[in-house]
């Protein structure tokens, strides 16, 4: 099963050791004379829904290596992301580097190809697969993503809780933090990010499992599938806001708010992923949390949300290509790899790079990992890949959450998206 490979895959690069020879692999030496190129000063503009500490460590290695070269990190936010970079890209601007990938941009000439460059073939085809369009590669990838829910570890011992197996103990860990006068959950559902993964996470679960729905996502971008196939395994994700655990309020919070409400300890839980925990512990420092995976109905062990990290590609009418590609080049390389991870925890598709053990805040997922049971299918969706279709699907759940909109209206009108996707890209 292709999917149930590329999940394996995933886990197998983070906790186990790769067999694969270095033999190709660059090296720092090898960098260092690329460095010697163009002595030219310039700046490169990178355009990231990501936070420049989640880059750190790299960008620290990019201005050692080549002190010709000026970093301009610009951080965008998710919602607006995709647009702001089209509205510079079909200007004839944009960034240099776009730490993003959409069917569009390619389409319409604004990514350059790198089929054939030698760092390519230093990526596994797993992490490639994101950016391979008809045979084409137009993205290299930073490191691996995974999210699950946080949870604070002395509440939790406070109130005789334990990390859930399955939904209804999930269920019944809300309940009992409410009754004893705890918010169970933050969740800043200002943006459409976190029900769109906690309900889709369901679909992995009830949905995914099943022999049948082996070929989904390659069905989906047809038109072949429909996404209100999910509908039971959403309406089993629904009692989640039938039961009050997600309010309306939440609508009004960010990403930010419910950050500091999990990190200050107003809060016992909050799904969110490796990118946030600096940002927590340095709000507090004697903060104890560790993560598990999102549960199921059914399952005893629940997914993470996650897949290969948001990919670099190139803007094909940016003024410093060389430069740029000098920046990839190092990015195929086991020191810089080893950099992404320093400044955010995740697996590397770098072949033959030897992976660290999950860190100790991330103990309660290990098992997700070892068992392939880590997945984002959007990737693979084809025509409504990318973040357009997703957002989508996420603004439709806010609707709901605001009792806009049923479950099953939230579907059949994404089920009419992913249509209107599909005939645009034919």
């Amino acid at each position: 099963m292709q999917k149930k490979a590329s999940m394996a895959s995933l886990a197998s690069v983070v906790l186990l050791a790769s067999s694969i020879s270095l033999t190709g692999c660059g090296t720092g030496k090898e960098t260092a004379a690329d460095s010697k190129g163009s002595k030219d000063k310039v700046t490169i503009r990178i355009a990231s829904i990501n936070r420049d500490e989640t880059r750190k460590a790299f960008l620290d290695m990019i201005k050692e290596k080549f002190p010709n070269i000026t970093i301009d990190y610009n951080f965008i936010d998710n919602n607006t992301f995709t647009d702001v970079v089209t509205t510079q890209l079909a200007s004839g601007g944009g960034p240099d580097i776009i730490e993003g990938y959409d069917i569009k941009w390619v389409k319409n000439g604004y990514l350059l190809d790198l089929t054939g460059k030698e760092f390519i073939t230093k990526f596994t085809d797993n992490g490639l697969k994101p950016t391979n369009y008809e045979g084409k590669i137009y993205g290299i990838p930073t490191t691996g993503w995974f999210e699950g829910v946080f949870y604070n570890k002395d509440i939790f011992d406070k109130n005789g809780l334990k990390p859930p197996k399955t939904f209804d103990e999930w269920l019944a860990i809300h309940e009992k933090l409410k009754q004893n006068g705890v918010k169970p959950q933050a969740m800043g559902a200002q943006s459409w990010e976190p029900m769109m993964k906690q309900s889709m996470s369901m679909a992995f679960n009830e949905f995914y499992s099943k022999p049948e729905n082996k070929n989904f996502d390659q069905d989906v971008q047809t038109g072949k599938r429909k996404i209100s196939e999910w509908s039971d395994a959403f309406k089993i994700w629904d009692e989640m806001v039938q039961k009050k655990y997600l309010t309306q309020d939440m609508l009004g919070i960010s990403y930010d708010q419910a950050l500091d409400e999990f990190a200050s300890g107003k809060a016992a839980m909050w799904e969110s992923g490796p990118w946030s925990y600096v940002a927590m512990m340095k709000k507090n420092p004697n903060l104890k949390l560790d993560m598990f995976p999102l549960p199921g109905k059914t399952s005893a062990t629940g997914y993470l949300v996650g897949g290969p990290g948001n990919p670099w590609s190139v803007n094909a009418n940016g003024k410093h290509k060389d430069e740029v590609l000098q920046i990839l080049n190092l990015m195929a390389t086991p020191e810089a790899q080893k950099a992404l991870m320093k400044s955010y925890f995740g697996p590397s598709f770098l072949k033959g790079l030897d992976n660290p053990e999950l860190p100790a805040q991330y103990t309660s997922v290990k098992d997700a990992f070892v068992q392939g049971r880590v997945y984002a299918p959007w990737p693979y969706w084809g025509p409504i890949g990318g973040s357009n279709f997703i957002t989508e699907l996420g603004k439709l759940l806010q609707d709901h959450l605001a009792g806009d909109k049923t479950i099953d209206q939230v579907l059949q009108k994404a089920d009419k998206i992913a249509a209107d996707m599909i005939q645009q890209a034919k």
